[in-house]
């Protein structure tokens, strides 16, 4: 079968995640063809090359740590004109010998209208959708209730009438009536990479902060001397007594998430999921106003995963690090058969188009 898969660019878990999903597609023999944007579609071309064109994806604009809706409109429309104009050339050269059957899209724009163009099926792979199609089990407080409508309406607008909707999770809810015939709710993706790490309990805390304009973390961490940080994010390599700044190396990561005590994060679905798959306690400083950041946060406080801190400090860190054992109690009951019901689930929708 050929399938056309849409990845967008903004922050590389999309990416990872869906690389995941390409690599079983084509073990399953189905011919596939990746778009993709900024940093994704490197890294998607470098795993698979020859099958990812390269499209003007949308951006978030920030103003210091949080996501400024002005500047992310104002970005927008300076660069749609070149961006359509891009995307255009881009799928006109991926109709030469090329027709998708289907159209699998993780939260990616182009690749869905292009499906609705050539009237081909649309099955939507993400993690996203749980904030429309679910009833959430955390009170959303006012101070997050304009967020939380402004993603409710993104989503509801992303991928409408799709054929099927997978949902990615590492907390299951009950699903709306109205979305429940064409909604499936699956386990997190996990890498391979992951999965065949074997997690053991070091004496150290991962911390894996994007946000560099955090330029404080340092200085917030070492108030902590008792507990060693080991922070990726920055891509230095620096000792400041007990944190240790690491520069970019995926398999470091890999290798140092699965022999970490616990886990300090923002609020990004991939490494949380990755940490709770490998039972690692999770602090959670979700990015403000992307109330997503701010779900998974509340989830992971809310099954006793860990804890959630509006902003990164000194006490919440250290009120975490004190409860750590009752975090790997509730932990302890968590079980994931890798991806195998996903790939189940997906190979059935696949199977009907």
């Amino acid at each position: 079968m050929q399938i056309l898969y849409g990845v967008p660019g903004e922050g590389l878990g999309h990416a990872t995640r869906s690389k995941v999903v390409i690599a079983w597609l084509l073990e399953q023999g189905h011919d596939v063809r990746v778009v993709s944007s900024s940093r994704a579609f490197t890294l998607l071309d470098q795993t698979f090359p020859g099958r990812v064109l390269e499209i003007k994806g949308f951006h978030l604009a920030y103003k210091k740590l949080t996501v400024s809706k002005s500047r992310t409109i104002g970005l927008t429309l300076r660069t749609a004109p070149e961006a359509l104009q891009t995307n255009f050339r881009q799928y006109r050269q991926l109709l030469r010998g090329f027709r998708p059957q289907v159209v699998i899209s993780d939260f990616e724009s182009f690749s869905y209208f292009y499906a609705k163009l050539l009237r081909v099926p649309v099955i939507s792979l993400d993690n996203m959708q749980i904030i429309v199609r679910a009833q959430l089990d955390v009170a959303v407080p006012p101070a997050e209730r304009e967020h939380y409508d402004l993603a409710r309406s993104i989503v509801r607008l992303k991928l409408p009438r799709a054929q099927h909707y997978l949902v990615t999770t590492f907390f299951e809810l009950p699903l709306k009536a109205r979305y429940a015939t064409r909604t499936t709710l699956v386990p997190s993706i996990i890498r391979p990479e992951i999965q065949a790490a074997r997690p053991t309990k070091g004496d150290y805390v991962l911390v894996y902060q994007t946000a560099t304009t955090q330029t404080d973390l340092v200085d917030i961490l070492r108030q902590l001397p008792d507990t060693e940080f080991r922070v990726y994010g920055f891509n230095k390599d620096e000792h400041h007594g007990n944190v240790l700044l690491r520069p970019f190396s995926e398999a470091g990561f890999i290798a140092e998430l699965a022999g970490a005590r616990a886990v300090l994060t923002n609020g990004g679905f991939s490494l949380i999921s990755e940490a709770v798959y490998l039972h690692k306690p999770v602090c959670a400083v979700p990015i403000p106003a992307q109330f997503e950041q701010w779900l998974n946060a509340a989830e992971i406080e809310k099954r006793g995963y860990g804890r959630r801190l509006a902003a990164m400090e000194t006490a919440g860190i250290g009120a975490f690090l004190t409860k750590l054992p009752q975090y790997e109690a509730a932990l302890a009951s968590y079980q994931q058969r890798g991806n195998e019901v996903l790939f189940a689930r997906l190979a059935e929708l696949l199977a009907e188009v």
